[in-house]
């Protein structure tokens, strides 16, 4: 059943992409935000305690509900594992981004790409090449398209093991989530964003994603250039520090030829004003720093069409995989 939820889910979301101004993007944000306002207080101890309501209680709730209604009836079940992937999972979700700069790239408009750049982003384009632009725009979608689809993925398909596969997809995505929302040092709750908070968050969704992370640079491996990949991932990866962020980003970088790695542009200093659009789609604009680059050509157009090229290569290789398990599953 885990084959045809994820199958329909990315169809659907395909078809009827949610918006980003969407009721459940808003609940969300003041979900963590009420969250963190009633219940860090400061202390070391808080900081646990807000990031296991946040997170693990969020995605305990969906394995009650979805443990009664598997009782009830298996057609429900299915229905209710669509619903979450949905919400979840898809490329809707931030590939208009990449789009819309994309275009105006090719139309020659640089100066509406970099804006384009700093409102996905909420970092300052202004100053940025083309070939940066072009670096800047691969790498933040490598990691969306990580993020979005091949985590979920994941860890939906892991519990599903188990019988609570929507439980995992919330888990991934609000674990995601409130790395990125704590880890901006803005005033969004009314008091300074907590360090520990911010910190154990990161590191615990750094343990979430590590696995995952992997799974996505080796697809991307399989279905691109797999010695160049393979060899990038080896010598490259210990650029970033993030070590997720690397695995990934060398991967790919190998996979497709390009030189990826440097400097993230600075952050615009904005407030978290839109806070649900900017934490829903866009990232913390830190997770990409690394210390130099990886080898291969300078960022061109051809390397865009190649990351798409890439992604869904990447989505159709699991996607079979998935197949094959289930069709095991039901022989056996």
């Amino acid at each position: 059943m885990s084959f045809f939820a994820v199958l329909f889910a990315l169809l659907a979301e395909q078809l009827k992409p949610l918006s980003n101004l969407n009721p459940i993007h808003h609940g969300l944000t003041a979900w963590v935000r009420w969250v963190g306002r009633n219940f860090d207080a400061g202390a070391e101890v808080h900081a646990r305690v807000v990031w296991g309501i946040t997170v693990v209680a969020s995605a305990a709730l969906v394995a009650i509900l979805y443990v009664f209604v598997n009782r009830y009836s298996t057609l429900l079940a299915l229905a209710f594992d669509v619903a979450v992937l949905y919400l979840t999972l898809g490329f809707r979700q931030f590939s208009h981004h990449y789009t819309d700069i994309r275009d105006a790239l090719e139309q020659g408009r640089e100066e509406r790409a970099r804006e384009l750049l700093a409102h996905w982003q909420n970092v300052d384009a202004s100053d940025l090449p083309r070939t940066e632009i072009l670096r800047h725009v691969i790498e933040f979608s490598l990691l969306a398209a990580h993020r979005h689809v091949f985590g979920v993925f994941f860890w939906f398909v892991a519990l599903s093991t188990f019988g609570l596969g929507p439980a995992g997809a919330v888990l991934y995505r609000m674990a995601e989530f409130a790395s990125r929302y704590w880890s901006y040092k803005s005033r969004v709750t009314g008091a300074p964003t907590h360090d520990r908070l911010m910190a154990l968050s990161q590191w615990l969704f750094g343990l979430i994603d590590h696995v995952p992370a992997r799974l996505t640079a080796f697809g991307f491996a399989v279905v691109g250039n797999f010695e160049d990949a393979i060899d990038a991932w080896r010598r490259h990866a210990v650029l970033w520090s993030h070590p997720n962020e690397g695995t990934i980003l060398s991967a790919a970088s190998g996979a497709i030829g390009v030189r990826l790695g440097g400097q993230v542009a600075p952050a615009t200093g904005r407030a978290f004003g839109d806070v649900s659009r900017t934490v829903v789609d866009g990232d913390s604009p830190d997770v990409i720093d690394a210390e130099g680059s990886t080898t291969g050509a300078v960022p061109e157009m051809a390397h865009l069409r190649s990351v798409v090229g890439l992604v869904w290569r990447s989505v159709v290789l699991w996607m079979l995989l998935l197949a094959l398990l289930s069709l095991a599953n039901l022989v056996g």
